[in-house]
């Protein structure tokens, strides 16, 4: 975890994950680099929102793979994040209670799904594209700890790959451009 800045309720604070996506944003805004995957995500911001102050928003930015067809190449604001890695319908059936649902974040936008498995094989891409059209690793757990400390969060994901065959080369290949297209998004929107 490395948070780069000062935390205020004036100001977002961006979470990425990595410092290659964070590598052409400006220095005016606060920016927590999380370290890749569901617990490193959520450790690193829960601690930030914990010591305070709250930010005024948590804007994750961040790559992710493609599900579908025609998202590619594209920046995207989440809709809805689900975990795909939590069977939460099993859970259900063993308690009765429902654990780590799907969560809405916008009234429309692309449906991501957060787990711990960098999406590199056909098969579970297919199984994936099922429910969601984009995939990543930390989102979820990003949603899930701004919610539950009542600020509200934006999931900006650029698309790097095709979460398919070669997606590890491909993200390698491709992550410095979409940190310069993220930083774009940045200076636009916020």
């Amino acid at each position: 975890m490395q948070l780069i800045g000062t935390v205020t309720p004036e100001r977002p604070l961006l979470v990425l994950a990595v410092a290659e996506e964070a590598a052409h944003l400006g220095a005016d805004l606060p920016v927590l680099l999380t370290g890749m995957g569901k617990v490193n995500a959520t450790a690193a911001l829960a601690t930030v929102l914990a010591r305070g102050p709250l930010p005024a928003e948590v804007v994750n930015l961040g790559t992710a793979g493609a599900l579908r067809p025609g998202l590619q190449g594209r920046t995207h604001v989440i809709g809805t994040v689900l975990q795909h890695d939590l069977d939460t319908a099993v859970l259900h059936l063993l308690t009765g209670h429902t654990y780590g649902g799907p969560l809405t974040l916008a009234a429309e936008g692309p449906t991501l799904a957060t787990g711990d498995l960098f999406v590199s094989e056909e098969a579970a891409r297919g199984r994936l594209a099922e429910r969601a059209d984009l995939v990543d690793m930390e989102g979820y757990a990003l949603a899930a700890v701004a919610q539950r400390a009542g600020v509200p969060i934006r999931l900006v994901k650029h698309v790097s790959d095709e979460a398919g065959e070669g997606a590890a080369k491909v993200w390698r290949e491709s992550v410095d451009d979409c940190a310069k297209l993220l930083a774009a998004w940045v200076a636009e929107h916020l």
